[in-house]
């Protein structure tokens, strides 16, 4: 499985309020920088975020029928093999969609690599309407 190409992977962010700013990464980059990490199994039951407001904690995001129909057909298309990335603390910075399938299908574990040090952010107080999205699939 080749954890350097991020020419499938559709352009994404992961973002989260640290003290009281929002820091931003780029999840191509956090893929290209985990590549030579050791991948371990992690119980679902560690990742915090499983009950946490995930996708919908920006006051834009609205949780439609619409958006939940676009989620559930991005972890139906996800590869379950692919590991989670978590920061050096233990939190997820990229794979909620492998984790959710995991939930549905009642596995217990999933594969995942963790930062000793977690990467700087690639953006600061940067609103999330205003990253950059190219239109096409890099």
């Amino acid at each position: 499985m080749d954890r350097t190409n991020t020419k499938t992977v559709r352009k994404q962010y992961h973002s989260r309020q640290v003290g009281s700013d929002r820091h931003v990464w780029d999840v191509h980059r956090l893929m290209r920088a985990a590549r030579d990490i050791e991948v371990q199994t992690v119980p679902v039951s560690d990742i915090a975020e499983t009950d946490e407001n995930w996708w919908y904690g920006d006051a834009n995001a609205v949780p439609t029928p619409r958006s939940i129909a676009s989620h559930v057909a991005l972890i139906n298309e996800v590869d379950p093999l692919h590991p989670v990335i978590l920061c050096a603390e233990g939190r997820l910075m990229d794979g909620m969609h492998r984790v959710v399938k995991a939930i549905a299908e009642g596995r217990t574990h999933v594969p995942a690599v963790r930062f000793s040090r977690t990467p700087d952010p690639d953006f600061v107080n940067v609103p999330l309407d205003e990253l950059p999205y190219p239109d096409e699939v890099v």
